[in-house]
C-alpha cells in the first residue's frame, strides 16, 4: 500500500524472540498465545502470507491489520482487510495500523510492522496579530532555537 507513512518494522525483535525460543530460554507456550479474537480475525480479515510458521511449520502465517485512532469511533481497535484500509485512508485523518502475523494452527503471533494511514494532519495556522508572538515562536525561543 503506497499510502503508508512512518513505517516501523519489527523484524529484529521477531528474530531475537525466535532465537530465544529456539535456544530454549523462552517456552513455546509463551509465544503461542494468540487469543480467540485474534484467531477469528485471522480467519475472516487476514491475508495469507508466503511465510511458514516459525514454530510449528505446518501452515503459512496470516497477516491481520488492526486500526487505531480516536476519530475512527467504533472502528478503532478492529481488524480490517486491505480493501477496507484503502477506504478508511480516503475517509479519515491519520490513524495507526498494526500488522500482526498469526498461525491459526499453533497460535504463534507477533507484531510485524506498524504504520500510519489517512489524510496527514495539517499544522494549525497560528493567529497573526501585531506585537504578540505566536505560541510556536515562544516555545521555539524558550528552547533556544
Amino acid at each position: 500500500m503506497r499510502l503508508q507513512r512512518q513505517v516501523v518494522d519489527y523484524a529484529l525483535k521477531r528474530r531475537s524472540l525466535l532465537a530465544e525460543v529456539y535456544s530454549g530460554r523462552t517456552g513455546v507456550t509463551e509465544v503461542c498465545d494468540a487469543n480467540p479474537y485474534l484467531l477469528r480475525a485471522a480467519k475472516y480479515h487476514g491475508k495469507q502470507s508466503s511465510v511458514s510458521c516459525p514454530i510449528c511449520r505446518k501452515e503459512q502465517l496470516t497477516l491481520v491489520s488492526w486500526v487505531f485512532g480516536d476519530h475512527l469511533g467504533a472502528v478503532s481497535g478492529s481488524a480490517r482487510t486491505t480493501e477496507e484500509l484503502v477506504l478508511l485512508a480516503a475517509r479519515f485523518d491519520e490513524f495507526a495500523v498494526h500488522v500482526v502475523e498469526v498461525c491459526r494452527t499453533c497460535s504463534w503471533n507477533h507484531l510485524v510492522k506498524s504504520y500510519v494511514l489517512g489524510a496527514p494532519k495539517s499544522p494549525k495556522a497560528a493567529p497573526k496579530s501585531r506585537g504578540t508572538r505566536t505560541r510556536t515562536a515562544r516555545s521555539s525561543s524558550a528552547h533556544g532555537q
